[in-house]
């Protein structure tokens, strides 16, 4: 199956998937807590029989039973060493099972959070996922299906590997909560354009949701989608009914509500948790007679980071880059980088993205430093601060390639020009790795004087981008302005050039604001008479300072004066906001660190997950004579619950809870020692953890230890697949305060009740709390526990009982 031909099977009708295959091999008999994929290779009989009634409710396409297939989940059962070859076996015994129809590798996540967001690094989980699709590839399967991701970067590491081995379609599929995002705070359309321009072949949602709520997530995709869509809902949500996890949603229904998956724009639909062979029957006998949506991109030249979007267009709002990060004529954040240090990197990026700009220029080109491992570096720690996209700013392919390989999401790169370096090297770089392009008129033998001869050199910059599939909306100009210092008509120069690409060629327009006052006095004055004039010929992009006077006012106002803010929505809040501060507000500066006293700094540190600066604060607090337990108690535990209520609020997302987190956890580290010998209780109550019985998931469990760990509780993590009575026996020798259990799987969570029910017959009476991907509400009600949503909610549902029992 090349992927032509997957697409025009797509153009042609709707495309059914399979539904849930691990619950069936369990009604086929295989039990909990053994590796599914190793048990399918002994009982092959029963893949057989799943897929093949798949395949009889109409299924088109099934997935390989390789959930679980990567290295890391496999050596959970000590069986790493054997990838390639469980790989390779299942595929070619799901191949066997239904000729005829599609068999995609079903590949999925590690179970660790990839760098720059976890400790598992990025070149290595591409290996890792490599010898899964090389397994695969020898398998014979037809495609890949990326599925159940919650993380960006994991999905893209997944999707470079089979990028770089096969040219098989890929289908990758992201898992969103009910609020709209993943659990590590990822965007729907950040995902999707992100995804598609690194080469996904079609891109959705599965799991999580039923189909209703799915339907929202693919209407708001699909104006931005280039490739199909793709629906694998749960049938509604689980309840346990006489200790056997049903889902709400029948066939009939559940294949009524998935109508409303084709209306907004799905073009391949399965099932997920709790969907059955009937299930599947029933969506084909309510789809068979309707046809999908066209596939039609209507909202193109979108930059992204995992959690956050910005569209460039001449009919969007003027796009401010923020230039400050750029070590030319900066001689403090010179010597912090030749230092390896990012300080000032992270204070720019605040500030600028507070200031309103809408991407980041990233530029390390410094003499004395390794550019590439910087820009590496810079680009982490980057994505870990803050959610602006990035523009990487290099003249070296290798640093280019270094940035956008690594970095989550679509991002802008500056430059490509006429040079046969930037042609023929970075060019297939950006294309590999789907980046938008600034394209710079100018050729080896140098700047073209005119308009017409920088037009003419855009032009073939233009088309050489096409031959890698870039359109114009892809793209934006440069208007290589040089200083009028110099040259007195390189202003005039430089607008006419703005005014064809915007009015005649509808390309999008940058410039470089401050390099046309260069050596002149009132440089802001002339910059900002500048920039006015540009707009109005069209400019709707600047690489600027948004802390310059006026610079951020100006573009507001044009944004008003030429419709692109037709209510006057963000005019008015903006002044509605410098109105109500005493000082203008774009002009004041953040407070520099060394303004900061050591307790705000440390508070700080912690909001802000600069874990590397907690040890100084803390030695200079502690010899200036602050107690233990005042700085515990009176700075980092506010400090931490203040991330727990952005946490709520989304503000904050899984990735800065645990930057958070992780500061916290080294300061009670550094603070646990002297609150001993000074006689205070450094441990708090007991919270006893686990995963559940035949569930080897762990990573949300971990997490809420983390955070449980932060508020002065004292965890004892007993892992995963834990039986009840282990947990029982453990929460009676600890005599835990409360029993905290996780289950992902929906097939492990009647584990949960057991574990309930054990407790109370042997007079455990410490509060259960449980959480998991589909634990909800109702089902904790039903189970006699208490039900936590995330890792911040447990705490703060456990923080409450503590309260309430204090009292009474």
């Amino acid at each position: 199956m090349t992927r032509t031909r997957f697409h025009a099977l797509i153009e042609q009708r709707l495309i059914q998937l399979d539904g849930a295959t691990g619950t069936e091999l369990v009604k086929r008999g295989m039990p909990a807590g053994v590796c599914p994929e190793a048990w399918v290779l002994e009982h092959p009989e029963a893949l057989a029989a799943v897929q093949q009634a798949y395949a009889a409710s109409g299924s088109d396409l099934v997935y390989a039973p390789t959930f679980g297939g990567n290295p890391l989940k496999l050596a959970e059962f000590h069986l790493e060493q054997q990838t390639g070859e469980i790989n390779r076996q299942l595929a070619e015994i799901s191949r066997r099972a239904v000729p005829g129809k599609l068999v995609f590798g079903d590949i999925a996540p590690t179970g660790q959070l990839v760098e720059p967001f976890g400790p598992l690094p990025f070149e290595k989980t591409v290996e890792l996922y490599k010898e899964q699709v090389r397994g695969l590839i020898d398998g014979g399967v037809d495609g890949f299906a990326i599925e159940t991701m919650m993380d960006l970067q994991e999905a893209r590491a997944a999707l470079i590997a089979v990028r770089e081995l096969s040219d098989l379609p890929a289908i990758v599929t992201l898992t969103f909560e009910p609020g709209g995002r993943t659990l590590t705070g990822v965007h729907p359309v950040s995902a999707l354009v992100t995804l598609q321009a690194l080469g996904a072949d079609a891109f959705g949602c599965n799991c999580s949701t039923g189909p209703a709520e799915m339907a929202e997530v693919i209407r708001e995709l699909k104006p931005y989608a280039a490739i199909p869509l793709v629906a694998k809902p749960n049938a509604g949500m689980p309840h346990l009914v006489d200790g056997t996890t049903v889902f709400d949603l029948a066939p009939d229904a559940f294949a009524k509500a998935s109508v409303a998956l084709i209306d907004a724009g799905a073009n391949l639909l399965g099932g997920c948790c709790g969907t059955s062979p009937a299930h599947l029957a029933a969506l084909h006998n309510e789809i068979s007679s309707r046809r999908p949506l066209p596939v039609r991109q209507e909202k193109r030249g979108v930059v992204t980071s995992p959690s956050s979007f910005r569209r460039l267009a001449l009919e969007e709002p003027f796009a401010i880059i923020g230039e400050r990060i750029n070590p030319t004529g900066k001689k403090a954040l010179q010597a912090e980088l030749r230092a390896g240090k990012f300080e000032l990197v992270r204070e720019f990026a605040r500030e600028q993205s507070a200031q309103r700009a809408a991407l980041l220029d990233v530029n390390f080109g410094l003499s004395g430093i390794d550019e590439t491992a910087m820009m590496r570096a810079g680009v982490a720690e980057l994505v870990r601060i803050g959610s602006t996209p990035l523009c990487i700013d290099s003249t070296r392919p290798e640093t280019v390639e270094a940035a956008l390989r690594l970095y989550p999401g679509r991002a802008l790169l500056n430059s490509i020009s006429a040079e046969e370096e930037r042609l023929n090297k970075v060019l297939p770089i950006a294309a590999k790795y789907g980046a938008m392009l600034i394209l710079l008129p100018l050729t080896d033998d140098g700047i073209p004087e005119s308009a017409a001869e920088r037009i003419e050199v855009l032009d073939r910059i233009l088309a050489e981008a096409a031959r890698y599939g870039y359109t114009p909306a892809d793209c934006a100009a440069d208007a290589l302005i040089m200083t009028i210092s110099a040259d007195r008509q390189a202003a005039a120069v430089s607008l006419d050039f703005i005014e064809h690409c915007s009015r005649q060629l509808k390309l999008n327009t940058v410039c470089g604001l401050s390099n046309v006052s260069f050596g002149l006095p009132a440089r802001a004055t002339v910059n900002l008479t500048f920039l006015g004039m540009a707009i109005g010929r069209g400019l709707n992009c600047a690489i600027a300072n948004p802390s310059a006077p006026g610079i951020v006012d100006a573009v507001i106002a044009s944004d008003a004066l030429s419709g692109r803010d037709p209510q006057l929505d963000r005019y008015l809040a903006h002044h509605a906001v410098a109105a109500s501060s005493e000082t203008p507000r774009q002009t004041t500066p953040a407070p520099a660190p060394a303004a900061q006293s050591p307790e705000e700094l440390l508070r700080d540190a912690v909001l802000r997950g600069k874990k590397e600066a907690v040890p100084a604060i803390l030695d200079t607090l502690i010899a200036a004579g602050k107690a233990p337990g005042e700085l515990v108690d009176g700075i980092l535990i506010p400090a931490i619950t203040e991330v727990g209520n952005r946490f709520e609020r989304k503000e904050y997302f899984l990735p800065q809870l645990m930057q958070s987190a992780a500061a916290m956890q080294l300061a009670m580290e550094q603070l646990e020692p002297l609150l001993r010998s000074g006689g205070a209780n450094a441990a708090g109550p007991v919270f006893l953890l686990a995963t559940v019985k035949g569930d080897i998931h762990d990573i949300g469990k971990n997490i809420v230890a983390l955070l449980l760990k932060n508020h002065h509780f004292q965890v004892i993590d007993l892992g995963k697949d834990v039986p009840a009575e282990t947990i029982v026996n453990a929460a009676i020798e600890h005599d835990a305060a409360f029993i905290g259990l996780s289950a992902l799987m929906t097939t492990t969570m009647p584990q949960m009740k057991v574990v309930v029910d054990l407790a109370r017959s042997r007079g455990v009476t410490a509060p259960v709390i449980v959480g998991g991907a589909a634990v909800d509400e109702a089902f904790a009600d039903s189970i006699g526990a208490i039900y936590a949503a995330d890792a911040m909610a447990t705490v703060r549902r456990a923080t409450e009982l503590l309260q309430a029992g204090e009292k009474r």
